[in-house]
């Protein structure tokens, strides 16, 4: 089932106008018919609003409500992710993944051994793209939210910015010995709680780094006997987490 996020200013009491690319892909990619359904969400209450076609005019379709329900697809706990910023398209990878298993928040953080270099300018340009892909991942997987990327911040920003909006703070690092310890900080998780995760570049954390985090109150994990790319870890932290706050 198509699913879209849509802005609430097009939702006029219980009928809704779908204008523009959104239209075009109903209309002409679809090409979906009156008395189909489809999903929607407007980003921001979590539920999940299901209309009908109703017609197509030239503004646009239009739809009318059918009913609402909880979408209850949200993870409990929000996971922030502090993500070093990758060589290449990586980035594009791993928001698109993070997305669709969960992330709440993703923030690209520019570290000692980040080979991408990027201006104010290209930040924001970089960013744009990113939010776009969250969009498109957070339809795909028929979330409640489109999950924010913001835009790149230092390592001593994203450090700030972590102690303020979560309680938890970890990063994993290769020479954390552990597993036991994980395991158990995985499950002391509670719902309605906040999970910042800090995630090195290609070429690791540097020791200065994992010490200043351990200095601000993140604390160093292992995820394993097995050393992980850049790309994979954020997503291995994620799926930890559906497994101990999700699956009974």
């Amino acid at each position: 089932m198509l699913h879209l996020f849509v802005d609430p200013s097009a939702i006029q009491g219980d009928t809704l106008l779908i204008e523009g690319a959104d239209c075009n892909h109903i209309k002409n990619v679809l090409r979906m018919r009156p008395g189909e359904e489809l999903s929607v969400s407007n980003g921001a209450d979590g539920k999940e609003y299901r209309y009908g076609i109703e017609a197509f005019t030239p503004d646009g379709v239009l739809c009318r409500l059918r009913f609402v329900k909880e979408a209850d697809v949200e993870l409990p706990v929000k996971v922030y992710l502090f993500q070093g910023l990758p060589k290449a398209d990586k980035m594009e990878w791993i928001v698109q993944k993070c997305v669709e298993l969960g992330v709440y928040e993703v923030i690209p953080v520019a570290m000692e051994r980040c080979v991408v270099k990027l201006d104010a300018a290209k930040g924001r340009k970089k960013t744009q793209r990113w939010q776009t892909i969250a969009e498109s991942a957070a339809g795909q997987s028929r979330r409640g939210i489109v999950p924010q990327v913001r835009e790149p911040m230092t390592m001593r920003e994203a450090l700030d910015y972590a102690e303020r909006v979560a309680g938890c703070r970890i990063i994993p690092y290769e020479l954390q010995e552990g597993e036991r310890g994980t395991r158990d900080l995985f499950r002391s998780l509670t719902p309605g709680g906040a999970l910042a995760v800090f995630i090195g570049p290609e070429g690791g954390f540097t020791p200065q780094e994992v010490e200043a985090a351990a200095a601000r109150g993140v604390r160093p994990i292992s995820l394993g006997r097995r050393i992980l790319r850049t790309e994979t870890a954020g997503m291995t932290v994620l799926s930890w987490v559906i497994y101990e706050t999700e699956i009974e």
